[in-house]
C-alpha cells in the first residue's frame, strides 16, 4: 500500500523530527532573503518570534496535517513519476505554493493576535515567491522521511 503524506509526516515516531527539520528550513529560508522584501521578511519573522518564542515550530506542528493534505495531490502525482520531490514541487511552483498558502491564510484569518495578523498581512504579498523558492528544500525534507 502506498503511504500518504499524513502517514509519513504525522507518524508519531518521526513527527518531532519532521517539525524540527521544517523549523530549520524556515529559518534557513528567512536568513537567505535579501533586498527590501528580504528585510521585510526578516523583520516580520523576528517580530513574530520575539512576541511568541517557539511560535514557528508550534505553528508548523499544528498546521502539519493541513500542509500534508494540501501537498497530497502533488505527492500522488510525484509517486507515479518518481525522482526528486523538491524538483517536482518546484516544477509546479505556483500551484504548490498556493496550496500551502491556503493553509497559512486560513490560520492567519483565525488568529486572535493583531500583531501576528499585521505581520502576516505585510508578508503575504510576496509570500508565493518566497514559498516557491523554498519548495526544493521542502520537497527534500519530505522525501527524506518518505524514504526513511
Amino acid at each position: 500500500m502506498t503511504q500518504t503524506l499524513n502517514d509519513i509526516l504525522l507518524n508519531p515516531a518521526k513527527r518531532a523530527d519532521v517539525v524540527a527539520d521544517l523549523n530549520e528550513l524556515v529559518g534557513q529560508e528567512v536568513s537567505e532573503k535579501s533586498g527590501v522584501s528580504g528585510a521585510a521578511v526578516k523583520l516580520g519573522y523576528s517580530t513574530v518570534t520575539k512576541l511568541k518564542p517557539g511560535i514557528v515550530p508550534a505553528a508548523v506542528d499544528k498546521m502539519l496535517p493541513d500542509f500534508a493534505d494540501a501537498l497530497e495531490p502533488f505527492y500522488k502525482e510525484f509517486q507515479a513519476q518518481g525522482g526528486d520531490f523538491g524538483a517536482f514541487l518546484a516544477s509546479r511552483g505556483e500551484a504548490a505554493a498556493e496550496a500551502l498558502l491556503s493553509v497559512t491564510d486560513a490560520r492567519a484569518a483565525k488568529t486572535s493576535s493583531d500583531a501576528i495578523k499585521k505581520a502576516y498581512e505585510k508578508l503575504r504579498p510576496n509570500a508565493r515567491k518566497n514559498v516557491e523558492e523554498a519548495l526544493p528544500r521542502l520537497g527534500a525534507v519530505i522525501q527524506k522521511y518518505a524514504q526513511g
